[in-house]
């Protein structure tokens, strides 16, 4: 199983909308908001590398609402917990 974090950058009134859209993705795990340069992070799983493709430009950044995505490919699952306390302390600069 490959996990992905989507970083997604939106306008803050349209964060629960998009959220709601994401979340409602095939393999997509969590979704949720944060402070910081981008605004929500979903937590995609897929099991071959090349499904990412698929659901990150293919549906996520499709999205209206979604102004851009950054996407990182963890090789461990990572908490809501550990990835906020990530944006906490100033890694998503």
């Amino acid at each position: 199983m490959i996990t992905a974090i989507v970083l997604i950058k939106t306008s803050v009134d349209r964060i629960p909308e998009i959220a709601e859209s994401i979340a409602a993705l095939e393999n997509v795990s969590e979704v949720f908001s944060v402070t910081g340069t981008y605004d929500l992070i979903a937590m995609v799983r897929v099991s071959k590398h090349e499904d990412l493709a698929d659901v990150i430009p293919g549906r996520i950044s499709k999205i209206a609402g979604v102004e851009g995505t950054d996407t990182h490919v963890a090789f461990r699952t990572y908490s809501q917990h550990d990835l906020e306390a990530a944006f906490a302390i100033g890694l998503d600069s």
